[in-house]
């Protein structure tokens, strides 16, 4: 795919870029794999706000990815390469001969007419899908399930890749994109290559509004509230935080305070994920 780079015809439009959508052969989804999407805005089942800063966006539909990949033994065709608004990754449009349609998470180098598969005796190529345990150590994987039958939960997005570092006692280690070595069972599927529009990272918004088309609403520095709304509020003119370290709107410490509590999974992580630099 390429970046495009639009004249500055305003304040907005100046230093913003977009897709060229080269890679793109349908406009149009197919209708038999879409689900209508209802904006939840940030809220739970009772109406409160569980995610804040959410809401609006653009009217959009869920496409229906296969994640399980449980088309074993059958080869399909790739039909279309598409756009989907929900993901920042392309999706590919596979045809069955029998007759079933399904969309998958395009792979780099994935073109309109290459045969896919999956399985545990599909040939290692780029876009087949394969048990860890019968794939080479060293390959470039995504679409990586944690649980065997439960559907691909890692490496998902756009230009990410995992790799396989090695095997032992029924688990495959996996060094995930934010640098964490974990394992995970070797009968979990994976698919081989990495995930296609790589220059996503690249694209730069350029004004509010885009985002406010991805639902993103805005948001209000600490700093700038008054002391009711915020811990880091009031005071005359810009005042430093004054307290140890900075704090959530609610007081909790923020950067850097440990909020994982899944004690379910500690045991399959080998090593944690590199600490973000400031």
């Amino acid at each position: 795919m390429g970046i495009k780079v639009y004249k500055p015809t305003s304040p907005g439009r100046r230093g913003m870029t977009g897709y060229t959508f080269d890679e793109i052969t349908r406009s149009t989804p197919e209708k038999s794999l879409l689900t209508e999407k209802r904006g939840k805005a940030g809220r739970n089942n009772q109406g409160h706000v569980t995610v804040r800063h959410r809401g609006q966006g653009h009217k959009r539909m869920i496409r229906d990815i296969d994640f399980k990949r449980d088309k074993l033994g059958i080869p399909g065709k790739v039909k279309t390469i598409e756009y989907d608004p929900g993901r920042t990754a392309r999706i590919a449009l596979i045809f069955y001969p029998d007759g079933e349609k399904r969309y998958i998470v395009a792979p780099l180098n994935l073109k309109v007419g290459d045969t896919i598969q999956s399985g545990p005796d599909a040939p290692l190529r780029e876009g087949n899908a394969l048990p860890l345990k019968n794939i080479p150590v060293g390959t470039v994987v995504h679409n990586v399930e944690l649980q065997p039958g439960r559907g691909a939960q890692l490496a998902r997005s756009a230009g990410v890749s995992a790799q396989l570092i090695g095997r032992e006692n029924a688990y495959a280690q996996i060094r995930l994109p934010s640098g964490e070595l974990r394992m995970v069972p070797e009968n979990c599927m994976a698919t081989l290559g990495q995930v296609g529009n790589t220059d996503h990272s690249n694209i730069k918004i350029g004004k509010a509004g885009r985002n406010r088309w991805k639902g993103w609403r805005p948001t209000v520095r600490g700093s700038a509230m008054d002391p009711a709304s915020h811990p880091h509020g009031g005071g005359e003119g810009r005042t430093p935080i004054g307290m140890p370290g900075p704090r959530t709107p609610w007081g909790k410490p923020a950067l850097g305070y440990k909020t994982r509590n899944n004690k379910r999974s500690d045991p399959f992580i080998i090593r944690r994920r590199a600490k973000k630099r400031r």
